[in-house]
């Protein structure tokens, strides 16, 4: 999620990230003055949030899938300061969002992979098919979403974007339901880039 972000195509719509951010902010608020007078960089925060994740991946690449899923919810909590933070501090940078968009991105895939790995040993191959077709889905949510800003196209729609994708995966990784949680996130992740196709469409189709 590029909390600390400066998104240039201006939107008034609320997204599902903007309502979750500004519901938790009773929470990171605190925490991030608490930080910022202990003159912690944002910049660290990501970081800190992506070598855990990294973690996490290899310890679900080794079958151990309740610890890795409880450590990838907890450095993924991080990513809920790290923003917070940047704006509390006033230590927001154009490096700082394009640092963070690009963790998420790779925090994401080594949780993902580390679980693909686990299951193609195991021969557990429906579920290795489904991180698969997850992981590219993931890849093209946010790929989705540059493009089209990058030929001038807000296009922050879509349900399942990466903070409810982190619990969804979460959740499944923490319960014996991990293989129907695949299924939905495969089926909401690839939902969620048929959405922004579609919004990028309509709105060229109002280009003059």
């Amino acid at each position: 999620m590029d909390k600390n972000e400066v998104d240039p195509i201006q939107t008034d719509v609320q997204t599902i990230d903007d309502w979750l951010r500004a519901r938790a902010a009773v929470i990171t608020q605190p925490v991030a003055e608490r930080l910022a007078r202990l003159n912690m960089h944002p910049n660290t925060l990501t970081i800190t949030g992506f070598v855990l994740n990294l973690a996490a991946g290899l310890i679900a690449a080794s079958g151990r899938v309740v610890g890795a899923g409880i450590l990838m919810l907890l450095a993924s909590g991080l990513d809920g300061f790290d923003g917070a933070l940047a704006r509390t501090s006033g230590k927001q940078s154009r490096f700082g969002a394009f640092l963070d968009s690009s963790l998420d991105r790779l925090s994401e895939g080594a949780i993902l992979l580390g679980l693909l790995w686990w299951t193609m040993g195991q021969g557990q191959t429906v579920m290795a098919e489904l991180l698969g077709l997850t992981l590219l889905g993931s890849v093209m949510v946010s790929y989705t979403r540059a493009r089209a800003e990058g030929v001038g196209y807000a296009c922050k729609v879509g349900l399942l974007t990466r903070p409810l994708r982190v619990v969804l995966l979460g959740l499944g990784m923490l319960t014996p339901w991990l293989l129907p949680d695949l299924v939905v996130m495969t089926v909401l992740t690839w939902y969620t880039v048929a959405q922004r196709v579609a919004h990028v469409y309509a709105a060229s189709r109002e280009d003059p």
